[in-house]
């Protein structure tokens, strides 16, 4: 197996809203943005998968290494081989790929925020740091795509904790910011224990508008002349923003299910967006 079809394989299996959007990629692109995703997931897994700490932080640090290993020539796991193809045409700094690596390490260090600005640096790490990457690749004119990517990834991160809040809680972890938390009633016994009641949708109703203010956000930063180059980004906002809004719709019942899309309408989503971007 060649280590792009090993990246290929990694981003199929995880179903992700992300790799629907890769598909329309030109294949130089969609390899390397495939061969990035792949690294996330790797080294997220190892974390998430990992019931040890100190054996989830053995396996970031051999990630570390590996990274490290790009400067030199000599990655020795398929992914970080597919990196290195990407890295040379894509001018891939290794310092961004060691922040995402930073990111998953805060997993193991807290499991609690006390506030947006905390909450923040984490989102940083592991989401916008990628759709700087990505944008990268994707290619671009203009550095305000920079800042357009920037906070796309915060949405994206942000989406992600809305819908995942039952199952980080599960693995006792909460994202929502204590204060936050606190203003609204709500404790983090509330949210252990999958507590549904008044004061959580109004919580969560506040987090999906900060949500829809960094979709704004980064729309409006986007230069028009990068809006083809950047289609895939804008696929992923799609079907991600629709996603926020199904959840919106339940009334934001994520403390005891996951909201997804089935893979149909992410393809659709995927596709209006590419003939329309």
């Amino acid at each position: 197996m060649t280590p792009d079809q090993y990246c290929e394989d990694r981003a199929a299996a995880s179903g992700s809203s992300f790799y629907y959007s890769f598909r329309f990629l030109p294949r130089e692109r969609r390899q390397a943005i495939t061969a990035l995703y792949a690294f996330c997931r790797e080294v997220d897994d190892a974390v998430d998968e990992c019931s040890d700490p100190m054996v989830a932080r053995a396996k970031l640090a051999w990630w570390r290494a590996e990274v490290a290993a790009l400067d030199e020539g000599k990655p020795s796991h398929p992914v970080t081989q597919a990196l290195a193809l990407a890295r040379r045409k894509f001018n891939l700094p290794t310092e961004q790929l060691q922040e995402i690596i930073d990111g998953m390490e805060m997993d193991l260090e807290q499991a609690r925020y006390p506030d947006f600005k905390a909450l923040h640096l984490y989102c940083y790490r592991v989401a916008s740091v990628v759709g700087l990457l990505a944008a990268e690749i994707f290619g671009y004119g203009d550095r305000r795509t920079l800042k357009y990517a920037h906070d796309l990834g915060l949405a994206f991160q942000l989406t992600n904790i809305i819908r995942d809040v039952g199952e980080d809680a599960r693995r006792g972890r909460i994202y929502l910011p204590l204060d936050e938390m606190a203003r609204f009633g709500v404790s983090e016994t509330d949210i252990l224990q999958g507590r549904e009641s008044e004061a959580f949708a109004a919580l969560m109703a506040f987090q999906g508008e900060r949500a829809r203010g960094y979709y704004g956000k980064a729309m409006e930063q986007l230069p028009p002349a990068d809006r083809k180059s950047q289609r895939a980004g804008l696929m992923m906002a799609a079907i991600y923003r629709t996603l926020l809004e199904e959840i919106a719709a339940d009334g934001y019942r994520v403390l005891k299910q996951r909201t997804s899309l089935p893979p149909a309408r992410k393809l659709w989503l995927a596709f209006k967006t590419w003939i329309t971007a």
